[in-house]
């Protein structure tokens, strides 16, 4: 199959729902679950449909790359990237590189996109039934 640019709205409005649920899970959760965990699961599962929405790539095939890139930047906070980079006092930059490495981010990333690797299989399972 080639990968080709492809607009799927479907994928859209499910990556701007996502959005805007981290945008409050941001803002208003303050809690020892939700915010830390909750976010991390689903951040993955927002850029796996921002890539799906503009690309008609296999869906295992963008999970795996979605799965890795989220591990590396979780890898790259290890090795303090932002003050590598001089970006310490950027709060965007803060916020989109994070700041402190976790082994439990990357098993919640592992999670959100073996849910999303289930979700996709039954959703081809019932197309094809």
């Amino acid at each position: 199959m080639k990968i080709h640019l492809a607009f799927h709205k479907f994928y859209f409005q499910f990556a701007l729902l996502l959005f805007a649920t981290e945008v409050l899970i941001g803002r208003y959760m303050h809690d020892a679950v939700v915010r830390p965990y909750g976010g991390d699961f689903l951040v993955v599962i927002l850029l796996y449909c921002l890539v799906k929405s503009f690309s008609n790539a296999p869906s295992l095939l963008t999970a795996i790359y979605v799965l890795l890139f989220a591990y590396a930047v979780e890898i790259s906070q290890y090795f303090h990237l932002v003050n590598v980079l001089g970006l310490q006092h950027s709060k965007t930059a803060k916020i989109l590189l994070g700041t402190s490495f976790s082994f439990v981010d990357l098993l919640t990333y592992t999670f959100g996109i073996l849910l999303v690797i289930v979700v996709e299989n039954v959703r081809v399972s019932l197309k094809n039934f």
